[in-house]
């Protein structure tokens, strides 16, 4: 990612904000189309898979295309060691980026249907069941954006990312939110796709939970990332020693 810093959370601001638009927006439109709860959840699930997919394509280039606080935490974490990656600015810029971004997202979600712009949705999910189902789905996630990295398949992201997240809307509990960002911002709308903000803090409990077993899983399954060693500058006549190595 060769993009300034605020170009860069700029991206993770919008697509966080087009991801919770097109989730809410998405819930929205099919309640006022058919009162089947199956057909409903078929719908939402279908338009956040292609959502997502677009987004992670459009804005991978630019960002990484996390769009989730856990997500770039994770990133952070495994790269900190290597020199490589996120440093701790990058996320001091993200994470408030995605978490305005989805709130900005839900209003503008409820804005297009003639809601009200903010309305604290009144759909308790507190239940220990969702809340194992969180921890599922994210530590999921987070297992399969960090291992198409660690085996070189990252390129894959769209598609595995946007697959695994509408697999997980049907096996979780929970309709895997697993993303801090999403949950805060969809607890500003009173529609189908709502939380309401006492059940949003085990959410975020559970959702932190599952990226730490995730992360656990990605060094049990695939190991730890060496960090990268540099040389010490070459005499002239050692011209071998004059690039980085990685061991």
């Amino acid at each position: 990612m060769s993009a300034s810093l605020g170009r860069r959370a700029l991206a993770e601001a919008v697509g966080s904000a087009a991801l919770v638009a097109v989730v809410v927006g998405s819930g929205i439109q099919v309640t006022e189309l058919t009162q089947d709860i199956g057909v409903q959840l078929l719908a939402n699930s279908l338009a956040t898979v292609f959502g997502l997919g677009v987004l992670i394509a459009l804005l991978g280039p630019v960002s990484g295309a996390h769009f989730n606080p856990v997500v770039t935490l994770a990133a952070w974490f495994t790269d900190r060691r290597t020199g490589e990656g996120l440093n701790g600015r990058d996320v001091a810029a993200y994470l408030p980026a995605q978490t305005v971004g989805a709130i900005g997202g839900a209003i503008l979600a409820d804005a297009m249907f003639a809601k009200p712009l903010v309305h604290w949705s009144t759909h308790d999910r507190s239940a220990g069941h969702l809340w194992l189902g969180e921890l599922v789905a994210t530590a999921g996630l987070i297992l399969l954006i960090l291992g198409l990295g660690r085996t070189g398949r990252a390129h894959f992201a769209p598609v595995a990312v946007a697959s695994y997240i509408g697999a997980a809307y049907w096996f979780t509990s929970s309709t895997s939110f697993a993303n801090p960002a999403v949950t805060i911002g969809r607890a500003f709308t009173d529609t189908f796709a709502g939380i309401a903000p006492a059940s949003v803090s085990p959410f975020l409990a559970a959702q932190i939970a599952g990226a730490a077993l995730g992360l656990a899983l990605m060094v049990a399954l695939f190991g730890r990332a060496e960090p990268v060693h540099t040389a010490p500058i070459p005499a002239a006549d050692e011209p071998e020693l004059a690039a980085p190595t990685r061991p």
